[in-house]
């Protein structure tokens, strides 16, 4: 590679890195890959952790009814399990923050990703298949097709040495 060929301001340069969280342990992982790769960058961690706002159908007079007492109490969990989870796992090795949305997760990453001027987004799949995958679609796939910025995504997989151990 010659330096003529890439001259230093095409290089990549993140600031901000956005890393949705749902809490399982796919999520867990791209929060895991996407620390050292923040660091290498020098770039900040964005954690998201997106409430979706549960809506039961009541009888056919009412329409649907939401619960906002459910709601306030994810909130105030969310909160707390994100900042325990950063401080596990990202520590001091980068400059990091929390925030919480209410919304479709889908669309709130991509909000966010377009209000805080996000560099890249590193997301996991949960590799749904089959029926589930045409009636819910992917968080992931939603973000990727409309993200404002390059996004990583994540696929759940067993290292080979694990599926030997099977």
């Amino acid at each position: 590679m010659n330096q003529e060929q890439y001259p230093s301001e095409s290089l990549i340069k993140l600031k901000k890195i956005l890393v949705p969280i749902d809490f399982s342990d796919y999520s867990k992982n791209a929060l895991k890959y996407a620390v050292p790769f923040a660091k290498q960058f020098g770039a900040e961690i964005l954690l998201l952790y997106v409430v979706e706002p549960t809506i039961y159908p009541a009888d056919f007079s009412f329409g649907q009814v939401s619960f906002p007492s459910m709601e306030a109490e994810m909130y105030k969990r969310g909160s707390e399990e994100l900042k325990k989870l950063a401080e596990k796992e990202i520590k001091d090795t980068v400059k990091w923050q929390t925030r919480i949305e209410t919304g479709k997760a889908f669309a709130e990453i991509i909000r966010i990703a377009e209000e805080e001027n996000i560099d890249m987004i590193i997301i996991a799949t949960h590799g749904h298949t089959g029926v589930e995958h045409i009636i819910f679609g992917s968080t992931a796939e939603k973000v990727v097709r409309k993200a404002p910025c390059p996004v990583l995504s994540l696929r759940a997989f067993e290292h080979k040495s694990e599926k030997n151990k099977k």
